[in-house]
């Protein structure tokens, strides 16, 4: 059921309050403040939050504590800009995965820009990849999933895996994704005045720390401009009053150009990675991801 649009507007300024108590100049405690907020929204009883270690990285398993599938499993990248974010953060998104396609979930905490710009996040993400295939995976039992920066991540890991002639993953699932630090897209511009997360300073700012000085096409730092030919399926979640949602639109143009099998929803109203809000949509949001991981995973 969509909501009213005076209700949707309170929502709007409500998270836009929230990020203004977490988005701090300082990133230390803006990255402390993130893992707050993601233990008390989003650790539940009825799950299970493992830590592991993978050749010095901490990672995280989500798991429910009760029956679920053991045959895949989800490999989750979290968002924050390269330069914050942690599984902790995460588990407002990851502990709802594991719950509604009711499979364990895999998050790991990649090092951070500035300290370690690009390439050091996707060397991480293939560590992590490596570790599911030492534990006995195949490549056609995880889905790769992420939010913005880690929706990012997630297409640059399989594009990475595609270059080194290796096995792909089952699908992707991809959270209102960062595809284009070039920000290329109509909406940078068309929809900065009603976001109440992103804005240029922002995004400028985390593109400075993490790819500063780099080719900003590449498509391992710009997914976008990848040739995503061979893909596995892709859903694709984004909200309709984001800066972003031209970083969607058009991945799922060339994902269509490219004979992919792809899905996007288009959220009237909301804004980026909402399926970390407590409410009807979002959870309505991240069931439609767990049909989407039913199907590819039959």
């Amino acid at each position: 059921m969509a909501l009213g649009e005076k209700q949707n507007q309170g929502l709007m300024n409500l998270i836009r309050k929230v990020h203004g108590l977490v988005e701090k100049p300082d990133i230390d405690r803006h990255r402390q403040s993130q893992d707050r907020i993601g233990a008390l929204l989003g650790t539940e009883k009825g799950a299970e939050y493992l830590p592991e270690e993978v050749d010095g990285m901490s990672c995280e398993w989500v798991r429910m504590k009760r029956p679920r599938r053991k045959d895949h499993v989800i490999l989750y990248c979290h968002g924050g800009g390269y330069s914050t974010g942690s599984a902790v953060y995460a588990r407002t998104l990851t502990t709802r995965l594991a719950e509604s396609a009711c499979m364990d979930v895999f998050c790991f905490n990649y090092r951070l820009a500035p300290e370690h710009p690009w390439p050091a996040a996707l060397e991480d993400a293939k560590k992590a990849w490596d570790h599911l295939m030492y534990l006995g995976y195949g490549a056609g039992d995880v889905i790769v999933a992420g939010d913005s920066a880690g929706g990012n991540l997630a297409l640059c890991l399989t594009l990475s895996l595609k270059e080194e002639g290796r096995m792909l993953p089952a699908g992707l699932v991809l959270l209102s994704p960062w595809t284009d630090l070039t920000a290329s897209g109509k909406s940078y511009s068309s929809r900065e005045a009603v976001d109440p997360i992103l804005n240029r300073e922002y995004l400028n700012r985390m593109v400075r720390n993490y790819a500063g000085g780099q080719d900003l096409k590449d498509p391992f730092i710009s997914p976008l401009f990848g040739d995503l030919k061979g893909f596995p399926p892709t859903r694709i979640q984004v909200g309709d009053n984001e800066m972003l949602l031209s970083d969607s639109t058009l991945l799922y143009k060339k994902l269509i150009r490219a004979n992919v099998s792809a899905e996007i929803d288009i959220y009237k109203g909301m804004w980026h990675v909402f399926q970390m809000s407590p409410f009807k949509t979002a959870w309505e949001a991240m069931e439609k991801n767990a049909e989407f991981i039913y199907d590819i995973c039959r």
